[in-house]
């Protein structure tokens, strides 16, 4: 059949919730070879091909073919010249070794020079000499050997006296644990879902860490006490309340469980016991991978955050260990899908700068995951993703959205309900420093560690880790650097509009830390509806807070507080905020985007246009914008403008954990070290009304029973189609008070706001009287 004939390729426009076709003359290519990805066709099955030249003709000679691919997303194993590209895709025939259909459109791309370099080999070749041998996961045998050597030459040698007393012989008296019976009614509630969820984790410890244990000190009772515990385990029904449709998080654990097991255990099982652990092992995995892949869909729909992270979490470290062992060959299919997804898709939630949208408590948990799965395929592949910039960059996000000494002064869901930061985004980053060489990483993970003693056994550390392992694990497979105080200054993290600024952090006398968003993902999966929103922390002491309390993911406190506008420090009109409810395209319809974030010669400028995430629910509003400027590293200008066709109220709100002092047009709250002062300093629309209310209204109040309560301010403007709103806010430390006056100007055509410190440094603001200004 001649290529005039063939079926026109079914090459459907991207919608807001798939993958983007890319690259694309607009796309900046952060690496080389690029990743090539395209909406997929209607047919699972299909197969493709690819062709890349420097000629848009792509003539014969001049052009590279990738034929028989067979996934919608690709990363080739060679490096590019620097230089201008074009490819188009069509679909694959294998029989006939031709294409299907005719061929895509054209796209072009540029490749700089110096970019990094980030190839993937084929599946022909990226697992052609894995061993095939067990264990596999953190050790292969000739690394195993070395290491218990080591171990019995110096018990203490990477931590592993600490891992064994604490983490292993426990294990050795405690109670198997027997299968769950799942909910009352199977109607899932909190208390079950979270006590299950850390039974079924610590099922994950026993086999594992008695495994380890067993293996490397060669005691026949505890390896044989690790059998009892898998066999258990394998014999709970994979489709029952532990299945990934039942409580998905219950399923990750046990998948686990069951691959660290029958790795470490492979030469102790009998057949008929590797039999029956492989199969309930290849069934859980077939389980987790056909929904991710099938049922989610994650590489045309990347934005579920559960089906994503299996990949990681589960998919890869179970095809590992069922690597040459499952005849099906399901079990290669899965990893080759799951090596490609990460070098190629990796990450949706954002992109070469390293930002995370879903914010820094879910960059912990996605990142741990990541970093297990990218440390097992190094070790047994020799397959290192690492090289890719997002890797290289992404420490830098909790590093500038999420100080150590903070506890509500930033974005998105978090289980750690107040409490400082979780200690295993320290350890992240303590990789991340071994990854890129970075001391700022160190010093964070030290801090971290200094600020939290006694907390590796809190919900959200030992629900989802054993960092005791965690620590032996880093020492084996990764340097430690010299810690070095991170420098002061921002962030701008572009591709999830995430702007970090971090003063002195190292200093608490002296350290300010402020977090703003304006996201093009709006409120989609753990992100809220919080665009054009700010949080603030200063000298130890969290400010201008997320107000709430994440107890559960959809309780009521999740779904009419933390989520809502009206829990930001952020503005409502109309006394609506963004939407965030459920539907994922109106989610991310709800964006925003950061205009500007500059260092300039005496200050820091952050520009975010929240526009379209308050036309969600306010139609009428035209524009929706807020500029911040952060002067002198002493003190924060705020300027809110609005417009609507419509005369529009105005609601500024802002959060602190507890009550004000009220003023007429100024507002105080203090806390133990510090406080923060804020003033009106101009309006447009008309003088405000300031009010405040303690409280979550709306709320179940057993969602928050025995928690803190928090205060919001409000400043509420009366109804006008144009506000120009001024608001200064100035943190200080209680012993040494802090004062910036400001008076206006305005003989001329604008408002010009001057700011003045006592040492006389003065700062200015012109703010614009014409319309659409």
């Amino acid at each position: 059949m001649s290529a005039t004939t063939l079926p026109m390729l079914d090459e459907p426009k991207a919608g807001r919730l798939t993958i983007q076709y890319s690259p694309t003359a607009e796309t900046d290519v952060a690496e080389n070879p690029p990743r090539f990805m395209w909406i997929p066709v209607v047919d699972d099955d299909a197969r493709y091909v690819l062709r890349l030249s420097t000629d848009p003709k792509f003539p014969k000679g001049k052009s590279q073919i990738f034929e028989d691919l067979p996934l919608n997303f690709f990363t080739p194993d060679t490096t590019l010249d620097a230089g201008d590209y074009h490819w188009s895709y069509a679909t694959w025939d294998a029989d006939k070794g031709a294409p299907s259909s005719s061929w895509s459109s054209t796209r072009s791309f540029s490749i700089a020079e110096g970019l990094a370099d980030t190839p993937l080999p084929s599946r022909k070749d990226r697992l052609a000499n894995v061993a095939k041998d067990h264990p596999r996961l953190w050790m292969t045998n000739d690394r195993l050997d070395d290491f218990k050597k080591a171990v019995k030459a110096d018990p203490d040698h990477c931590t592993w006296s600490t891992f064994y007393e604490k983490s292993v012989l426990p294990w050795m008296e405690r109670d198997i644990i027997r299968e769950p019976a799942g909910y009352p009614d199977h109607q899932r509630t909190a208390p079950i879902w979270r006590q299950t969820y850390i039974d079924l984790q610590e099922v994950w410890y026993a086999i594992r860490n008695l495994a380890i244990g067993g293996r490397v000190t060669n005691d026949a009772a505890m390896t044989l006490r690790a059998k009892e515990w898998l066999l258990e385990a394998a014999s709970w029904d994979p489709m029952g309340v532990t299945s990934r449709a039942y409580t998905d998080e219950w399923a990750y654990r046990i998948c686990n469980a069951l691959s660290w097991g029958y790795d470490w255990l492979y030469d102790d099982l009998s057949e008929e016991e590797r039999d029956t652990v492989r199969a309930a092992l290849l069934e859980r995995t077939r389980d987790i991978a056909e929904h991710a892949i099938l049922n989610a869909k994650i590489h045309l729909f990347p934005y579920d955050s559960h089906a994503v992270r299996s990949v990681s979490s589960c998919i890869i470290p179970a095809c590992i260990a069922l690597l040459h062992d499952d005849e099906t060959g399901q079990a290669r299919d899965w990893l080759n899908y799951s090596i490609e997804f990460l070098y190629t898709v990796y990450s949706p939630w954002g992109d070469a700068e390293g930002g995370w949208a879903e914010g820094p408590h879910y960059w912990m948990t996605g990142i741990s995951y990541l970093l297990d799965a990218a440390n097992w395929l190094k070790s047994y592949t020799g397959l290192n993703v690492y090289e890719r910039p997002f890797f290289q960059n992404t420490g830098d996000f909790p590093l500038y959205t999420k100080a150590p000494n903070t506890r509500r002064a930033t974005f998105g869901d978090d289980s750690t309900m107040g409490d400082l930061t979780c200690i295993k985004i320290g350890m992240n980053l303590r990789q991340f420093g071994g990854v890129t060489g970075n001391g700022a990483f160190q010093w964070y993970c030290d801090e971290n560690h200094r600020l939290n003693p006694g907390t590796e056994g809190d919900f959200y550390n030992w629900g989802w880790w054993d960092t005791r392992f965690d620590e032996l694990a880093f020492r084996t497979d990764w340097p430690s650097v010299e810690a070095t105080p991170p420098e002061s200054g921002f962030r701008h993290f572009k591709g999830v509009g995430w702007v970090g600024i971090q003063h002195a952090m190292a200093n608490p006398d002296e350290h300010i830390q402020f977090v703003f968003k304006s996201s093009p993902y709006g409120s989609i999966s753990h992100s809220h509806g919080d665009q054009n929103a700010f949080c603030m922390a200063a000298f130890g002491e969290d400010m201008a807070i997320q107000s709430g309390h994440y107890v559960a993911f959809n309780s009521s406190m999740h779904r009419n507080w933390r989520r809502q506008t009206r829990s930001k420090n952020a503005i409502l009109i109309n006394g609506k905020g963004q939407y965030a409810e459920k539907d994922k395209a109106k989610a991310l319809a709800a964006r925003g985007r950061i205009v500007a974030a500059e260092q300039r010669d005496d200050h820091i400028y952050i520009h975010g246009d929240a526009t379209p995430a308050y036309q969600s629910l306010s139609p009428e509003v035209t524009r929706a914008a807020r500029e911040v400027y952060f002067v002198r590293n002493s003190y924060f200008v705020i300027i809110d403008k609005v417009d609507a066709e419509t005369p529009v109220t105005v609601d500024w709100l802002l959060h602190a954990n507890n009550p004000y002092e009220l003023g007429k047009s100024s507002f105080r709250n203090t806390q133990q070290r510090s406080g923060f002062y804020g003033q009106v300093v101009w309006s447009e629309g008309g003088k405000p009304q300031i009010t405040q209310e303690t409280g979550f209204p709306g709320v179940d109040p057993a969602d928050y029973e025995g928690l803190p309560v928090s205060t919001c301010l409000t400043a509420h403007y009366p109804a006008a189609t144009r506000h120009r709103i001024a608001t200064l806010l100035v943190p200080y430390r209680l012993d040494a008070p802090k004062r910036i006056f400001n008076f206006m100007d305005d003989q001329g055509y604008d408002a010009d706001l001057y700011f003045t410190d006592p040492d006389e440094n003065t700062f200015k603001v012109v703010m614009k009287k014409l319309a659409n200004s």
